[in-house]
């Protein structure tokens, strides 16, 4: 029988058009991939149900624990895309403690919606905070994707499957 392991992500770093921002951030949002459901209902059906009709915008967003003149040209325009990465380590253990140590990288083309000015209290610590919109996503773990997701081109695969061939194909995009 094979033993149980527990995977554990504790910690991550991000970085801006290839540029490391390590330390300089308290906390990352990714956002979700989520279906957008309408209500479906026919006759003789004894009950309403849900059926996807494509994909919901995908939005994010940093908390910065200061103000980085690097981050922030970066962040104050909504007309220029930023790559985004956050790569994290996904510890595993088993019965005998930590076992092994794997990637989990998360690439995305966003935009920068808000630029925030600051909020200011005495002995308190400003925060700041950046929400995006992303177009594009493609995460990796252990260099195997888990989902790639191009708002732009029609492209959604989950575990290396593409989810919408066909799609393409009707609409005359393949």
């Amino acid at each position: 029988m094979a033993g149980f392991s527990a995977h554990r992500i504790a910690n991550a770093n991000i970085y801006l058009d290839g540029n490391s921002f390590f330390a300089r951030c308290e906390e990352i949002e990714l956002g979700t991939v989520k279906a957008v459901m309408s209500d479906f209902q026919g006759l003789g059906m004894v009950g309403l149900i849900e059926l996807p009709d494509g994909l919901d915008k995908l939005e994010g967003k940093i908390v910065w624990n200061s103000l980085y003149y690097d981050a922030a040209k970066k962040l104050a325009t909504p007309f220029k895309s930023v790559q985004l990465q956050c790569r994290s380590n996904v510890q595993v253990f088993n019965s005998a403690g930590l076992v092994d140590e794997v990637p989990l990288v998360t690439l995305m083309t966003v935009t920068f919606k808000e630029y925030a000015l600051g909020s200011y209290k005495p002995r308190d610590p400003t925060k700041f905070e950046t929400p995006f919109s992303a177009t594009y996503v493609r995460q990796l773990l252990n260099g195997e994707e888990i989902v790639r997701l191009d708002y732009l081109s029609n492209i959604f695969r989950v575990g290396g499957e593409d989810q919408l061939s066909k799609y393409r194909k009707n609409i005359g995009q393949a």
